[in-house]
C-alpha cells in the first residue's frame, strides 16, 4: 500500500478529482485529496486561474507544502494541472518521496532543484495538443525532464484537453483516463514495493 497526496487542479476540488482518488483507494493504496480552495470549484478553467491568482500561486503552493508536513516524508505526489505545482517541489525536496505524477503540467528543472532526485519514480501525462501543456512551456519542461532522469516517463496521448482525466469534465476522456489510471497504479505499486 502505497501513501498518496493528490492536489487538485485549477477548478477546485472536483467530483472527478475524488473519483480518481476512489480508484487508487480500491486498488488499495491510501489518499489524501486535500482541498487548496477551502470549498469553492468553478465550472470553467479562466475562473479558477483567476481565484488561484487571486490567491496568489504562490500561496496555494506553499499551503499544499504546509499540508504535507502532516504526514510522514514517503508519500508519492500526484497533481493535476495547477495541483503540480506542490506536487513537482514537494517531489523534488522532501526527502523521503517514494514517487510522483505530474498531469498535465511540469515546472522546469532548477524550479525547485535543479535535477530529480535518484531512484523516485516520476510520470509526467500531457495531451499533445493541449494549449496549455504545450504552450506554455509544460510540455519542453517534461521533455527535458525524461532526458534527463532514468526514473522519470512522459507519456503524451493524442488530443487538445486539458483535464482529460476529471470524469466530471466536458473534455474527460475515458480511453487516455483510463491509460492514466494504469500507469499510476503502477507507479504506486512499484513504491509500495520499494517501501
Amino acid at each position: 500500500m502505497a501513501n498518496v497526496l493528490l492536489f487538485h487542479h485549477a477548478l477546485g476540488l472536483t467530483a472527478g478529482m475524488d473519483a480518481f482518488a476512489e480508484v487508487l483507494r480500491e486498488a488499495g493504496h491510501t489518499v489524501t485529496v486535500p482541498d487548496l480552495y477551502d470549498g469553492r470549484v468553478f465550472g470553467n478553467l479562466d475562473e479558477g486561474i483567476e481565484y488561484a491568482a487571486e490567491l496568489g500561486m504562490d500561496t496555494v503552493e506553499e499551503l499544499g507544502v504546509r499540508i504535507a508536513d502532516r504526514f510522514p516524508p514517503e508519500m508519492v505526489y500526484i497533481g493535476f494541472s495547477l495541483g503540480v505545482m506542490p506536487a513537482q517541489r514537494l517531489a523534488q525536496t522532501r526527502p523521503g518521496a517514494r514517487g510522483a505524477v505530474l498531469v498535465s503540467a511540469c515546472a522546469p528543472l532548477g524550479t525547485f532543484a535543479d535535477s530529480w532526485p535518484e531512484a523516485v519514480p516520476v510520470q509526467v501525462h500531457g495531451m499533445d495538443a493541449d494549449p496549455y501543456f504545450v504552450e506554455e512551456g509544460d510540455l519542453d519542461a517534461a521533455e527535458n525532464l525524461a532526458a534527463s532522469s532514468p526514473d522519470a516517463d512522459l507519456i503524451l496521448y493524442a488530443g487538445a484537453a486539458h483535464l482529460f482525466a476529471d470524469i466530471s469534465q466536458p473534455d474527460y476522456d475515458m480511453d487516455a483516463a483510463f491509460a492514466l489510471t494504469r500507469m499510476v497504479l503502477r507507479l504506486l505499486d512499484r513504491a509500495d514495493a520499494a517501501g
